[in-house]
Formats: C-alpha cells, structure tokens, sequence
C-alpha cells in the first residue's frame, strides 16, 4: 500500500487571452507541485473562456492537435516537478473533426494516455454538440506512480455508468474537469438545487464505487456575446466514503490541495462490498436506450384515451 499523496485541483478564472490562461496553469502547477501534490489536475478547456455558449465557426480557430504546443509546455512542467498533469484541451483531431478531451502527462513529460468526453451536452448556453465529436476512447483506468486514476470531464460526473466501468478497471481517484456554473436567470430560483445535485452526484459515484472524487471547475462570470454563465467553482474532493475532504471558493481561483489516503479504497470496499454483490446476470437492460422500447406495456396498462386510431 502506497503512503498518502497529495493531489491538487487547480482552479481557474480563464481570459479571453489562450496564452495568458496557460501561463497561469504553468505558474499553479508549479506552485502546487512546491506544496507537495504529486498529481494536478486542470479544469475543462482551461486555456479559453468557455465558448460553447454559442455556435460560432470561428471559435474551432481555438482547438490544437495532440501533441502540440500546450501538451509540449504543460509536459515540461510535468517533468521538471516530477508530476502527473490532467490537461484538458480543445482538441483538433483532423479536418473537421474535433474532441473536448484530456491528455493525461506523466512525470517523464510524455503522454501517457489520452481521454475524449464521451457524453456531450446541447442545452442552453452550452452548446458542445456543435463543437465536439463524441469520445471514442471508452472509460479506462491508468497507473500513475501514486494512484490508478481515471478521467472523465463535465457532463460524464452525471452518468453512473461511467464512474462505475472507471471503478471496474481499477480506478482509485476519479478526476472530473468540469466547466460547469449558473444561468443569470436560474440562479434565483435554482441556484443552490442546482449546486446541491452537483455536488450529490458525485459524492454517489465515490460511495458506490468505493474511491475518491476529485472535481476542478472554473470560477468567474464569463460573456459571450448575450449569453452568460456564473461559473460556480467550487472545486471539491470526496473520499470513498462521501465525506468532502477539501471544498474551493466559488468566485475566486485557487490551488486545492488534499491528501489522498488509498487505504480508504480497501477498507471502504470491505464493509460496503457494492462490487461483490454486483448481479452483473441481470444488468442486460442496461445496454438498451429504454426498456420499454422491448418491453412495451400491455394494453391494458394505457390510458384508455389512447389508441391506435389517434396516432399520427
């Protein structure tokens, strides 16, 4: 067993200036690798204002290929600090084709793997659908020299499937970049249920799958034309037990710092043993879109306003 770590989620207020935004996370990187962490993770398109809030050609000016001159320059940092750096970026695959992806850079300054959102919304002011080709890469796990990890980014923290295939090849922390905040006409009404469900959901994935946690957003009110969104921050680590470790602010930047205890997974797992008493013979349905699309409810079931005569 390996002796507790340090990890740290580094959140950020972005600018519209790429350059200015990856001299920031060069400088915090390296000030949380000086505190102690031996793991750093970024949030979500860190080096732009988050664009998604419209559809505009343009903003594909934005993308870069991996490897190219971020994963070059965060790698540096990550050799000379002996880190392992999550560095999630616009990727351009190819002509047209785009990703919202992660590269994941080992303490030797390569790439050790790279992750691509598999989930991509399409609401309101984020538009990702428009920019983003589904991920192919599929939910994995990968060695680091402190801790198995996986990533997942943004909307994939709402989906226990996911979580749960990471926990299933072994992952011991999940790190979740995020971009995620309000809407100025929301957050009256919705704000704190909506922070709330945020913070619930996640806490669910590190309790049943036994592991850690760890989620890094973006803090600030970012305009794009008349779209805006208040980036909540609140960048946060849960143990395998759900308790909250280390919570940010929500309206500022800061170098979360956290220490990671591995024994947890083990202990956690044995008295709640959730992955033991798996019925993995009955999870068939899972792999279909809706059960009812092979189960269809007997006539007698439906409203009786309902018949075949009135359907279009």
């Amino acid at each position: 067993m390996t002796e507790p770590f340090r990890i740290a989620l580094i959140q950020t207020t972005p600018e519209n200036d790429p350059e200015a935004n990856l001299l920031r996370a060069e400088r915090m990187c390296r000030e949380a690798a000086a505190k102690g962490a031996v793991i750093l993770c970024l949030p979500e398109l860190f080096r732009s204002r988050y664009f998604c809030q419209k559809e505009d050609a343009t903003f594909f000016d934005l993308a870069e290929p991996i490897p190219g001159p971020t994963v070059d320059r965060l790698g540096t940092v990550a050799l000379e600090t002996e880190t392992t750096i999550i560095a999630p970026l616009f990727e351009k695959r190819g002509p047209g084709l785009y990703h919202n992806s992660a590269a994941i850079l080992s303490p030797s300054g390569d790439i050790q793997t790279l992750y691509r959102k598999m989930h991509i919304p399409d609401d309101p002011s984020y538009y990702e659908k428009f920019y983003f080709t589904p991920g192919d890469t599929g939910f994995f796990a990968v060695d680091t020299p402190h801790a198995r990890i996986a990533v997942l980014i943004c909307w994939d923290q709402w989906f226990p499937e996911a979580a749960r295939l990471a926990a299933l090849d072994g992952a011991e922390i999940l790190f979740y970049p995020t971009a995620i905040g309000w809407l100025p006409q929301e957050k009256a009404e919705f704000g704190e249920t909506q922070y709330d469900a945020w913070r619930t959901v996640q806490r669910g994935h590190a309790i049943a799958n036994g592991l850690f946690a760890a989620t890094v957003n973006r803090a600030g009110r970012e305009e794009i034309e008349d779209s805006s969104i208040e980036f909540w921050g609140g960048s946060f680590v849960s143990d395998p037990q759900g308790r909250v470790l280390a919570e940010a602010a929500r309206d500022a930047e800061e170098i979360l710092m956290t220490e990671i205890d591995l024994s947890l997974v083990e202990e956690t797992r044995r008295n709640w043993p959730f992955l033991r008493d798996r019925r993995i013979d009955a999870y068939d349905g899972l792999l279909q879109r809706f059960r009812s699309d092979t189960h269809p409810p007997s006539s007698s079931s439906l409203d009786p306003s309902f018949s075949s005569s009135k359907r279009r």
